[in-house]
């Protein structure tokens, strides 16, 4: 019962700036949670930190060993990647536009409002305050926007609202008693999306800057040739501590404890201090009705990708604007473009569609192609064997996933109208799926098809759905004329229709134990059983005292459970047709304050009910939850709460709070829901998706279109393993499996052959057989196999990381051939498959390969020992019989 977030389905990427580190491990924001998909091994996996708020901004440092994540609150999170923990925390006092790390990682940029804030980058070391703030520019005029360091980490270009771009030194340098003002690269006509420092390949310095204006126009800025000391055109007259500057004449305030030699410049990192920058060339990207909406430059190239406001995107070859890609990749607005390390592959993000794509420019062809539901996911569904997640949503479409890896595989989108219910039939080749479109499509996964539809006579709206474990039989409920259709799975026609219930018909299920039997509940407060093939009309009626919302059967088909509207949760004797024992969860399911309840969330009844329910592997326990911020599980035997899991703290969503904060109630209603028509927020990840849909007419929706924390849907794996819970932040799945073994190798900087004996010496076999793993060399690898002693190996085998499981079994497979130590290598063999047994069935399709070779080395082994045994065999009973003939 020890669950834990394992992943996040169903929404790849929700707004904001995606980054890449080790140039093959993408990092997306996810609401307030960060994905990292490594595009290699084509996985993803979501970390199991939360942030306060949606996060807006992201940085990662140089080595990809630390991120920094920003929140809508302004809140920062100073995350190591690979212990996926939080080491520091730290506020900023408004909103975070661009945030970047030093190239040499000492240092972090952030553009908080106008000011431009430099921060020393806090390590692995645990200290009161870790951040340290260097330097505060404040000579922009408005919001910064767009923030470069330059390849020294000495100056920073700076973008911003107020039409200009910046250049600030790291350095204090003066220059006759005076500071040196930034200087303004002016001439835009609208925001500074982008700046860049260009580098002289020749000379290994900064030569020029690109700057990117909003309305679609690109301006090249390069060096003038005389080092003749020009004051900066435009400059405003004050410095970046709000001193008074002057000219030679008027007394300059200087900041204590500095010194300085007025009028010399250091000549280390002094270039770039008081030279006059002019305009080379100005160049238009051709799209007048777009905007630019993100951009990005790759320096070792010297090329620059624009992605514009209506899904489309340009590549140019710099200095020269040469273009050399001009494509549509959507319909809507590009929120992030950026290059990977080497420049070869291209990353996309749609934050209104979900949309995340990795293009390589030079072969044409899409490295990471995933997009998310739309909408709300409504249902989800588990294969028999736990490897496949079936999705469906309010946006028509039907989405298959892969548990281990994370990534949708492919997507079904025949279905005209909202997807209400999914159900994998025991073949596991086989998923049907029930919309309010009036149909119940099959669908094939040999040929990824819609190979049957299933209709009425009439249009009706299914929202439930069940079918027998033969799959001969399928039944599905409806909302509007209350009765219960089924089919024959072959011939698609409809065999019955039952009917008697006086309200939608929203839980349906067949018994697992007798195929006859039908348990349905609905809104009439009454659960029926019917008997499908044998009579009319239903079996056994139980009623209730207020409208039944759901109704599960244990999977020994003994008890049958159901929620009602009043927050309990009844349990009946399916046979005897008692009522055993009843659940009181209206105070367990009761969550958070919506912003517009009048009522605290003690004293609301809004939500405080369960609809969907869901029963573990083994009937102990059972899952429940509904609208709320909660999960519920509990003891079904005890009628007790065990646990109760909280899907997000994402304070973006309404529901998450308890108790709301007074000072955010206005006379015109909550803060939050108060529309700011002065503002130039666009969509994404400042105005998500759900407050586009109209939801703004008279009588729509109370709070705006504000999406409210809830869970639609719940199910456990059939292993019993893991489960999954279709929530408003996506599908999140729990696991009891270990998902994440931290692997402290990772962190020596000595992972050598010399490291792998001096480990061997000291008689540290399970880190040697790692190190070595590590090092990819099979003479070491076998060396510290053969180290090992047969009482140790399942000691060593527990201890070895889930992701050297394909390399080890690749060095047992070829062992197998050439070793003579056939006991030992198979003891390994058994031990690494009673240790890991789990992992390997949920990565079969990644281990395929080596679990292959691994089985037909063993084949080839015990045919040939099946045939030396039966060779001596015959030579035995030849010589037994020569015996006893010469020596009758």
């Amino acid at each position: 019962m020890n669950f834990r977030f394992q992943n996040l389905l169903g929404a790849p990427y929700r707004g904001g700036n995606a980054v890449i580190v080790n140039n093959t491990e993408l990092i997306s924001p996810v609401g307030n949670r960060v994905s990292v998909t490594n595009l290699r091994d084509s996985e993803t996996i979501t970390l199991p930190i939360q942030s306060s708020s949606n996060i807006t901004r992201l940085a990662a440092s140089p080595d990809g060993v630390f991120l920094l994540t920003v929140d809508e609150k302004h809140r920062c999170l100073f995350i190591n990647l690979r212990r996926r923990v939080v080491l520091h925390r730290i506020s900023f006092k408004s909103a975070v536009a661009a945030v970047k790390f030093s190239p040499d990682g000492g240092y972090i940029a952030v553009a908080t409002g106008k000011l431009v804030q430099i921060w020393r980058s806090p390590g692995f070391k645990k200290e009161f305050f870790p951040f340290e703030l260097v330097k505060t520019f404040a000579d922009c005029d408005d919001k910064v926007t767009a923030l470069e360091w330059s390849p020294d980490s000495v100056y920073v270009l700076a973008g911003s609202k107020d039409l200009t771009a910046r250049i600030f030194c790291m350095k204090k340098f003066k220059l006759g008693g005076v500071k040196i003002k930034p200087f303004m690269f002016l001439g835009h006509r609208d925001t500074v999306v982008g700046v860049f420092f260009g580098v002289d390949k020749n000379a290994g310095k900064v030569s020029r800057v690109y700057t990117v204006a909003r309305d679609g126009y690109m301006f090249v800025w390069g060096l003038s040739g005389d080092d003749e000391e020009v004051p900066s055109p435009g400059t405003p007259e004050k410095d970046g501590e709000g001193n008074v500057e002057g000219d030679g004449s008027v007394v300059v305030k200087k900041r204590k404890g500095f010194e300085g030699n007025d009028g010399e410049l250091d000549k280390e990192g002094g270039y770039l201090i008081n030279r006059k920058w002019e305009l080379l060339k100005k160049e238009s990207f051709g799209q007048a009705s777009m905007k630019v909406t993100a951009c990005d430059y790759h320096r070792g190239l010297d090329m620059l990708v624009v992605g514009f406001s209506k899904g489309v995107f340009a590549l140019y070859q710099m200095p020269d604007f040469v273009c050399i890609h001009r494509l549509s990749i959507s319909r809507e607005k590009i929120t992030t473009a950026v290059f990977n390390e080497l420049g070869n592959w291209l990353t996309f993000g749609c934050a209104k569609l979900g949309q995340l794509l990795v293009w390589e420019w030079r072969s044409e062809s899409y490295i990471l192609k995933q997009q998310g539901h739309y909408f709300d996911v409504n249902c989800v569904a588990y294969s028999p064997d736990s490897q496949l997640l079936a999705t469906g949503a309010d946006d028509n479409k039907v989405k298959v996933w892969n548990v281990s890896s994370g990534f949708c595989f492919v997507t079904f989108s025949e279905h005209e109208n909202a997807i209400t219910a999914l159900h994998f039939l025991a073949n596991k080749n086989t998923l049907l799926s029930a919309s309010l479109d009036g149909t119940v499509r099959a669908w094939d996964f040999f040929r990824y098809r819609n190979f049957k539809t299933y209709t009425t006579a009439e249009p009706r709206q299914f929202v439930s759905l069940t079918a027998t474990q033969s799959g001969e039989v399928i039944c599905a409920g409806t909302l509007d004329t209350f009765e219960i259709f089924v089919w024959d799975m072959r011939t698609g026609h409809v065999k019955d229709i039952l009917s008697g219930h006086e309200g939608p018909v929203h839980g349906l299920t067949f018994s697992p134990t007798d195929a006859n039997v039908l348990a349905s509940s609905s809104w009439d407060r009454t659960v029926r059983l019917w008997d499908v093939f044998e009579s009319k009309g239903g079996v056994e009626t139980f009623p209730h005292t207020h409208d039944v919302l759901t109704v599960v059967y244990r999977p020994d088909g003994k008890q049958l459970a159901c929620s009602t509207l009043e927050g309990h949760i009844h349990f009946w004797d399916p046979i005897d047709g008692l009522l055993m024992y009843t659940i009181e969860g209206r105070r367990d399911i009761s969550g958070g304050r919506l912003m517009t309840d009048r009522r605290t969330a003690a004293n609301s009844s809004s939500g405080k009910f369960f609809t969907t329910l869901c029963y573990s592997a083994d009937g102990s326990y059972i899952l429940a939850g509904g609208s709320s911020k909660y999960i519920c599980m509990y003891d079904v035997a005890d009628q007790v709460l065990l646990r109760k899991f909280q899907i997000t703290h994402n304070l973006s969503l309404d529901g998450v709070l308890d108790f709301l904060n007074s000072k955010n109630m206005t006379d015109a209603g909550p803060l939050d829901l108060i529309d700011n028509d002065d503002s130039d927020i666009e969509e994404g990840i400042d105005k998500q998706t759900r407050g586009k849909l109209g939801y703004d007419l008279p009588g729509s929706m109370p709070n705006r279109g504000r999406p409210v924390v809830r869970t639609k849907c719940l199910k456990i794996a059939p292993t019993g393993r893991s489960f999954s819970a279709a929530t408003t932040e996506g599908v999140l799945v729990y696991s009891i499996d270990d998902s994440f073994i931290f692997d402290p190798t990772d962190l020596d900087m000595d992972v050598t052959p010399e490291g792998v004996d001096a480990a061997l010496n000291e008689e540290q076999v399970t880190k040697a057989l790692i190190l070595s793993l590590r090092l990819n060399e099979d003479s070491l690898i076998k060396k510290c196999i053969f180290a090992v002693n047969s009482i140790d190996i399942p000691m060593v085998a527990s201890s070895i990381p889930n992701r050297y499981l394909e390399r080890l079994i690749e060095v047992f497979a070829h062992l197998l051939e050439k070793c003579p130590h056939l006991e030992f290598i198979l003891q390994w063999c058994q031990e690494i498959c009673k240790a890991h047994g789990n992992s390997i069935q949920q990565n079969s399709q990644k281990l395929k390969p080596a679990l292959i070779s691994l089985q037909k080395a063993i084949t080839r082994t015990h045919q040939d020992l099946a045939n030396t045994c039966d060779s001596n065999e015959c030579t035995l009973r030849y010589l037994c019989s020569k015996t006893s003939i010469e020596n009758p």
